[in-house]
């Protein structure tokens, strides 16, 4: 669960990449502080590691210089064996080779120490890129406590349940994982989401063009295509979990000065089109019992006349007519019991 710390304020312009809520990251800044600290140690240990390395370094090349000073002494001292006694002469010569072995062994080291203190230096490195590893991620997790506009838009509160009551999201509320609290809307392309039954999701297509309307404004109608279809019906919710809707998402073709983000619309999505029909209500449309043909009964001065008709789309309230009819033809929406030929059945 995480607190909102600070929003801006519903209705609101921002620019992509602007601040425009912040989470609780007491926690966070607390752990920046403390591997900002380790950075700073590790980046002091560095610089004591390689101090301390340097002056081993010098040291060791100041005692090469001085076991090749002994050396060159000894042999210098090896020229007056012809006027010493045996014994310093013996001596002499042990001193030369004590210099001379003592010389190689610390030239034969110099290989050995480049090795270790590159061992060292290395080791050092990886503890210094570990630690800014942790600290980039403790800057990164930092900042995804800070929420940024993806876009230019205005930013739209999204409602929560407080106490019995719902209400808009605002500044100190705590949110749960995922849960939707704010959405940036581009006011000058809109989107309506909306949801479709199971039943009917089939026959809508992409880019099927569509007509929407809108409550707050009954004369207000702009043409939308659908843009998106859900791959996945929505939740069951409050309602009873047989009933399955589908998401689905028109973008408006046009735009009014009047819509605004959160109205609430109705819409007509076109799956089918006919040219120039006579448009029937469907329980004026009867069907012969035995051809199954469909014909309706037209008004004439003389009475109710039997009028076979050829029919194109067919929805659950109304039927195309395409031949058999004209506009302003009075149509029987049961049989007329005046009729000369009554029909034997009729159905919807």
């Amino acid at each position: 669960m995480l607190v909102l710390q600070a929003l801006v304020k519903p209705g609101s312009f921002v620019k992509k990449g602007e601040v425009i809520g912040e989470f609780d990251r007491q926690y966070m800044l607390t752990r920046l502080d403390d591997y900002r600290a380790s950075m700073d140690q590790v980046e002091a240990g560095m610089r004591i590691l390689q101090s301390d390395l340097d002056v081993e370094k010098k040291a060791h090349t100041q005692l090469i210089e001085a076991t090749k000073a002994d050396l060159d002494k000894a042999l210098i001292d090896l020229k007056t064996l012809p006027v010493q006694s045996d014994i310093d002469a013996e001596k002499l010569k042990l001193t030369a080779q004590e210099a001379d072995a003592r010389h190689k062994q610390l030239l034969g080291e110099v290989k050995l120490k480049e090795v270790s203190q590159k061992a060292q230096e290395r080791v050092a490195e990886i503890e210094r890129q570990q630690a800014r590893i942790e600290l980039q991620r403790a800057e990164a997790n930092a900042d995804r406590m800070l929420v940024r506009a993806p876009m230019d838009g205005i930013t739209v509160m999204q409602t929560t349940l407080r106490g019995s009551e719902f209400g808009q999201i605002q500044q100190g509320d705590t949110l749960y994982p995922g849960q939707l609290y704010m959405r940036v809307v581009d006011p000058s392309s809109m989107v309506v989401n909306a949801a479709v039954n199971q039943v009917d999701v089939e026959r809508l297509r992409i880019g099927a063009r569509a007509r929407v309307r809108f409550d707050a404004y009954p004369d207000l109608e702009l043409p939308a295509h659908v843009y998106s279809i859900g791959a996945m019906p929505k939740g069951g919710g409050f309602r009873a979990s047989y009933v399955k809707e589908v998401p689905v998402a028109l973008k408006l073709d046009k735009m009014d000065h009047r819509v605004i983000p959160d109205l609430s619309v109705s819409a007509d999505v076109v799956v089918a089109r006919e040219g120039q029909v006579v448009i029937a209500p469907l329980e004026t449309i009867f069907r012969d019992a035995g051809t199954g043909r469909p014909f309706v009964m037209l008004q004439r001065p003389s009475g109710w006349e039997r009028r076979e008709v050829d029919l194109g789309l067919v929805n659950n309230l109304a039927a195309a007519v395409r031949s058999g009819l004209r506009p302003g033809d009075i149509i029987a929406a049961e049989p007329p019991p005046s009729a000369a030929n009554p029909p034997p059945a009729s159905g919807n």
